[in-house]
């Protein structure tokens, strides 16, 4: 039990367990001193560093919710469709919702701005007139603008004599100092709609006061409109309703001059907007102050005044449109989601049958296929795994098999080495120095020396044609048979046991192994073949060269190459060879070498050369034997510079002392 609470806390990281720390002083402090000053540093400590556990959880919350491709995708569609969906929604609500706004704001303005120039036109004409505010004109102007400008007023300054109407009109014009002027003006704390026009000496102010009723009966069936002096605040109220929702700010003066139209659906929402007015001060001439215009309408209310169609036939209409795009857009959306639906399992499907069909793989089941559904790219990479289940199963097959192989080569490859001599025979007139470079496991090249009773030395050098196997088992065939016509001509050479040394010549022994291996072999493998006997009691050596390369033989500083006395082995049945004769004197070298060293070429397709090699050993006889061979065997890798070696590689040096 204990074991598991501390491998769980291990998991938590080190600031949680901070956190469970400092949590547990938290309240030890609280119960024990609540009073002191680290209570709120701890309180904000704890804040901080849970605001931060929270994000690093909510952060491995989601890499965990979405690790499935399920969830990944739906919480894509989430970011791709439905949070761009919802925005434009939002952004269209909120457009409309400010274009219709706006809208009435300015249908309240231009007409309020209309009937202001209309005021103007009365005020000019009344300042032109010589019959300014006599009754009978004055009746006649007040019946023509009665429906436009009720309880309308005029105050005409002609050079101090002052004449107002209505007559009971109080007889209070503007302060001096004002110029033309037309719009909304304060007095007295109460809005007017004026125009003061100037003829001459005569001044006329013509007005009349903006009542809410008035404002909202401007454009009729628009809605609520009134104005709010800003600087008063007793002016300003929050009008809620039961539920206690602000619904739109009105004047305290007055009450509503006309309830709101009818909604004519669910969207027919109220729209409640204010717009700044600049106003002109009665007791300041030229001095202006802003106002608050506001607006209280529904979109049903604006169309109808912008397209002058009645309201219950845009009623009827809309939400016949409303309905059919609302029907149109969920039709669209549930294909959508059909289509999306299908496309993301099919997309799902082919991932889980991946990931289980790589989970089969790792566990080492190549025999593993997956189901093709469809033939879309999904499909394709189904059978692309399939495929590659099937080319791994052969794969892993062929490596087994070359595995096997490998080791049946190393195998051969130890037994050649047993057939290559291992011990340099101790001679008092000639060393001895061979090495063979396969270029595969096994080699096709053959060299051999061998001690004889009668004081002589068996040398023998050779190179299959080919390489590999077939090679190295036609090179083991060389070397048996080279053996075996040794032993045989010693025994012809003393029958009945006398000790008589009898010099048999090596063209014989060549030509006797030439009919065995073309006896024995396939007739399309033969090989090159040097043999020679080296006498060591008079330093004379007969030699054999059955189309082998020829040796070199080094004296005083020049190379004399050796002949060639016959065809290459195993080819002919009836082929000639003869014997040549060779004095060595103290200090020749002489070599023995395969085209492995004489013919693989450089990046140009230049061969490395006999020309080459006979300069590098004239160049070098004086050195040691095991230091020549190393030289030549560098030399060759140089002029290459390949990764692999072209060809088996061996050098036979024989220096007389």
């Amino acid at each position: 039990m204990f074991t598991d609470w501390t491998s769980k806390l291990n998991r938590l990281g080190k600031l949680v367990k901070i956190f469970c720390v400092l949590l547990l002083v938290y309240l030890g402090l609280v119960f024990l001193k609540p009073a002191s000053l680290f209570v709120p540093f701890t309180q904000i400590v704890l804040l901080i560093m849970g605001a931060w556990i929270a994000f690093r959880l909510s952060r491995v919350g989601m890499r965990k919710a979405i690790w499935r491709l399920r969830n990944r995708l739906l919480v894509t569609y989430l970011f791709i469709a439905v949070v761009p969906v919802a925005l434009i929604l939002v952004f269209v609500s909120v457009g409309s919702y400010a274009l219709v706004s706006q809208l009435a704001i300015y249908l309240a303005m231009s007409d309020l701005e209309r009937r202001a120039n209309m005021l103007t036109d009365v005020a000019e004409t009344l300042a032109a007139s010589e019959a300014r505010l006599r009754p009978e004109l004055m009746h006649k102007m007040t019946n023509l603008h009665r429906k436009r400008f009720p309880n309308l007023a005029v105050i005409a300054n002609e050079d101090g004599a002052i004449q107002t109407w209505p007559p009971e009109q109080a007889p209070t014009p503007p302060p001096a100092g004002w110029q033309e002027a037309n719009g909304v003006v304060v007095r007295n704390g109460r809005f007017l709609l004026w125009s003061h026009a100037r003829s001459g000496n005569t001044a006329v102010t013509v007005f009349m006061p903006l009542s809410r009723a008035y404002l909202s009966n401007m454009v009729p069936g628009l809605g609520d409109v009134s104005l709010l002096d800003i600087g008063d605040e007793s002016a300003k109220m929050t009008v809620s309703d039961s539920e206690g929702k602000v619904t739109h700010v009105k004047s305290s003066r007055e009450p509503p001059s006309q309830p709101l139209p009818a909604a004519n659906n669910r969207l027919d929402v109220e729209v409640n907007w204010l717009s700044t007015v600049s106003v002109w001060e009665w007791d300041h001439p030229g001095k202006k102050q802003m106002t608050m215009l506001f607006v209280h309408t529904r979109p049903s209310a604006v169309l109808n005044k912008i397209f002058d169609a009645r309201v219950d036939q845009i009623g009827d209409l809309l939400p016949i449109l409303l309905l059919a795009v609302a029907i149109a857009f969920l039709i669209v959306e549930m294909v959508a989601l059909i289509i999306g639906v299908s496309l993301a399992r099919t997309i799902t499907r082919a991932v889980h049958n991946l990931y289980k069909g790589t989970q089969r793989v790792i566990e080492g089941d190549f025999s593993h296929r997956i189901q093709v559904n469809g033939r879309d790219q999904l499909g394709s990479l189904s059978s692309s795994f399939n495929t590659m289940t099937e080319n791994l199963e052969r794969l892993l097959a062929v490596a087994k098999e070359k595995e096997r192989l490998q080791a049946e080569l190393e195998i051969a490859r130890q037994v050649q080495e047993q057939l290559l001599p291992k011990v340099v025979p101790p001679l008092k007139t000639l060393r001895l120095t061979a090495v063979c470079e396969p270029a595969r496991m096994v080699s096709g090249d053959y060299y051999d020396y061998l001690c004889l009773p009668d004081g002589r030395l068996a040398l023998a050098i050779g190179d299959v044609a080919g390489k590999g196997i077939s090679a190295a088992l036609l090179m083991a065939t060389i070397q048996a048979a080279m053996r075996m016509e040794l032993r045989t001509s010693r025994a012809v050479a003393a029958p009945g046991g006398f000790t008589e040394t009898i010099h048999l010549p090596t063209s014989r022994l060549v030509s006797d192994l030439n009919q065995q291996l073309h006896a024995t072999t396939a007739p399309e493998k033969f090989a090159t073949f040097f043999f020679a006997l080296y006498n060591e009691n008079n330093g004379e050596l007969r030699y054999t060269n059955a189309g082998h390369l020829p040796p070199l033989l080094v004296r005083n500083g020049s190379a004399i190459p050796l002949e060639v006395s016959g065809t290459v082995v195993g080819a002919f049945p009836n082929a000639e060879y003869e014997e040549n004769r060779l004095q060595m004197e103290s200090g020749d070298l002489l070599l023995c070498y395969t085209d492995g060293i004489t013919e693989p070429e450089n990046e140009y397709g230049e061969e490395f050369g006999e020309a080459r090699l006979i300069d590098l050993i004239t160049k070098n006889a004086e050195r040691d034997d095991a230091r020549i061979v190393s030289m030549v065997l560098e030399a060759v890798h140089q002029w290459t510079s390949a990764p692999e070696q072209p060809d088996d590689m061996t050098l036979l040096l024989a220096r007389k002392i």
